[in-house]
């Protein structure tokens, strides 16, 4: 175990039932009331306040089942764009007291506070109650921080007092901590490992660090040892600045039925583009490969793939490509259930400079018109403002209350 309290400090800051919690922020009304929200087909729920928590209602119930069991809570449909904005902002508000921020998901993150007492002229405790202030007076939602000398031991200190709440591991106090945490509160400790652990006679973190590093690599290979490591306050895994891109986004789907129709199948494309263009937009990310596939009633799949001529995020370039894939792909008489479109080989639109054509120039002014779109379906409801291509296709979700079509550019 570590002889020094501060040899290094890593906070985690962990958003308390961030989702409902986003709601209760826009819903004065709902202050007091418990909150269940609910998958995007509104089949099960996805998250809740502590009070609902606390009457029984688990993440992944049907939503008959809480609604019987808990009638007076407040059951909303998930807003995913939105709880993606109040992400965007607490991560704002976080930067400002370390300039090295880690997001590690959409309400948790980590902060290098190594130096930074001196900064703020104040102890870890006190910075840690300031950004839990900091957070709630902003933004209406509570965070719980834990402090400590490795991310992991972090994590767990920030679980530790929740909800609301600030608890700080020193290298000194590692042991003491790591007492009275169970096994399964160890991240990466599942029931089933924890089942084995306990069967080795293991029942609390503190018996797991205690256990001779041979017999956990026995156990559970380097990825156990790693989290041995970190839990005695060896740094292990490092803060990752830079956001890991994705190596691909697909958005693809049954046609809820099965055909032969070229119109249906490039209308369903029509859909799928559009939605991938403004995930493309949103995150400020660009494609620099395209694939289409089309699903044959056999569940089997023939698709193509294409090097665009330049990493982009326009609909208009990503649907141009699309439909000549759809020429090459589509066989007369063949009878297709599913299609899908998935652009890959991504970067960070910010990390690239202008072509010579000045190509990504009138693309980027075709995403903030995509923007505007995202924006108003947000407010609106999703299919709102759509791609004329894209209209007359059966879309299981609650239709909105107005629709407008936009016409395409057919240049």
């Amino acid at each position: 175990m570590l002889v020094t309290d501060w040899p290094n400090a890593i906070a985690h800051v962990d958003c308390d039932c961030f989702y409902a919690s986003c709601e209760r922020a826009r819903r004065p009304d709902l202050q007091h009331t418990p909150i269940c929200v609910l998958s995007s087909q509104d089949a099960c729920i996805v998250a809740k306040t502590y009070d609902a928590k606390a009457a029984g209602i688990t993440t992944g119930m049907p939503v008959w089942e809480a609604r019987r069991k808990f009638p007076h809570a407040a059951f909303i449909p998930a807003d995913f764009n939105y709880y993606g904005q109040m992400s965007d902002q607490m991560f704002a508000l976080l930067s400002r007291y370390s300039p090295d921020v880690e997001v590690y998901s959409i309400d948790e993150g980590f902060l290098d506070l190594n130096g930074l007492r001196g900064l703020w002229k104040c102890g870890f405790k006190e910075l840690a109650d300031t950004l839990r202030e900091t957070v709630q007076a902003n933004l209406g939602i509570t965070v719980s921080v834990g402090i400590s000398v490795t991310k992991t031991l972090a994590k767990i200190a920030s679980e530790f007092n929740k909800p609301n709440g600030t608890t700080l591991v020193s290298g000194h106090r590692i042991e003491a901590f790591l007492g009275r945490i169970p096994l399964l509160d160890i991240p990466g400790i599942g029931r089933n490992r924890q089942a084995m652990l306990t069967k080795c006679g293991m029942l609390t973190a503190l018996d797991f660090v205690t256990t001779r590093e041979s017999e956990i690599r026995r156990l559970l290979g380097k990825m156990g040892v790693d989290l041995w490591r970190e839990l005695r306050g060896e740094v292990v895994f490092p803060l990752e600045l830079e956001p890991r891109l994705p190596k691909s986004i697909a958005r693809t789907a049954s046609l809820g039925e099965v055909t032969d129709s070229k119109e249906i199948l490039a209308a369903h494309l029509t859909h799928h583009t559009t939605r991938l263009a403004m995930e493309l937009v949103t995150k400020r990310y660009l494609a620099a490969r395209l694939s289409v596939f089309l699903r044959l009633k056999s569940f089997e799949s023939t698709g193509l793939e294409v090097r665009l001529p330049y990493p982009t995020a326009s609909y208009f370039t990503l649907m141009r490509w699309v439909s000549q894939l759809l020429v090459h792909l589509y066989v007369p008489g063949q009878l297709y259930r599913g299609c899908g479109v998935v652009a890959s080989d991504i970067s960070v639109a910010s990390n690239r400079n202008l072509d010579l054509f000045m190509h990504m120039e009138t693309d980027m002014r075709q995403g903030q018109l995509f923007e505007t779109m995202d924006a108003i379906n947000r407010k609106f409801g999703r299919g709102t403002v759509q791609m004329a291509a894209a209209l007359g296709l059966k879309h299981k979700q609650r239709q909105p209350q107005f629709r407008y079509p936009m016409v395409e550019n057919r240049r």
